[in-house]
């Protein structure tokens, strides 16, 4: 099987490079990020067309995550046990959606930001954080993967100059803790053996030329439960499809599993 993540940064405006990044790696699971529509707004026939189901949670033009598949979708679950709500009053957010795939659970996730460190919005992603690895404790004896733009730089050569992210977040120890604490628990980081750094990212701004001048991060991940990681035969970052008119800020990442 093969599995990708991409924070897509709009899917009504990149459904043609969706289509053709499924295409081009022959994958058959896609998990999105940042679709940034609600379900009815997606244009999914050309999806529907070259044989793929699709699952999609988004309320606005913020957010949204969704789950593409050409090997079954069955179990769709939106959000987790014990996710946060933001706002006031809170509500619960689009940036969690499961489905089983092939009889792999994957997990669509965009964690929140968290905008600067003394923003209110930095204690929800943190919490947020916290309650999916409370809940994601359950499914560690499946084959499950978390998947998506994780919004953490959890090593220094995850980005390309430290002390150029040295009052931001993404790197803070908070931060970087909480995703330890899934590694901690058993959850694999299944793409780095594969695409080792430094220099090797996932995000780019689009502020003077980041992409061009490699001035990137990782921040995009799968994280595989023990089965998951057993299954794994390799992994790569679509750095190409960060490139040209109309990229979305992030590249993919593909992972190969053998489930058996």
């Amino acid at each position: 099987m093969r599995l990708a993540t991409w924070n897509v940064n709009s899917l009504r405006s990149r459904i043609d490079r969706v289509e053709a990044l499924l295409q081009r790696h022959d994958i058959d699971v896609l998990a999105l990020q940042e679709t940034k529509a609600r379900e009815e707004q997606l244009p999914l026939m050309g999806l529907q067309s070259l044989g793929y189901e699709v699952a999609a949670v988004g309320h606005d033009q913020w957010n949204g995550v969704a789950v593409i598949s050409r090997v079954g979708l069955d179990d769709v679950t939106a959000g987790f046990p014990g996710m946060p709500g933001w706002g006031e009053p809170p509500a619960a957010e689009a940036r969690a959606l499961a489905a089983t795939c092939g009889g792999l659970r994957v997990w669509s996730l965009y964690v929140p930001n968290g905008r600067k460190v003394d923003d209110p919005h930095y204690v929800y992603k943190l919490d947020w954080l916290s309650r999916l690895r409370e809940a994601a404790t359950a499914w560690l004896g499946t084959p499950t993967a978390l998947v998506g733009d994780w919004n953490i730089a959890p090593q220094d050569d995850d980005v390309y100059d430290m002390a150029a992210f040295a009052r931001d977040t993404h790197v803070t120890p908070p931060e970087r803790s909480a995703f330890q604490a899934f590694l901690d628990a058993g959850w694999v980081d299944v793409a780095r053996p594969h695409t080792p750094g430094p220099g090797v990212y996932t995000y780019w701004d689009y502020y003077r030329q980041r992409f061009e001048r490699n001035r990137g991060m990782r921040i995009d991940f799968v994280l595989g439960s023990p089965a998951v990681a057993a299954a794994t035969t390799g992994a790569f970052v679509d750095r190409d499809e960060r490139a040209g008119t109309g990229a979305s800020d992030h590249a993919p990442v593909v992972v190969d599993l053998d489930l058996g």
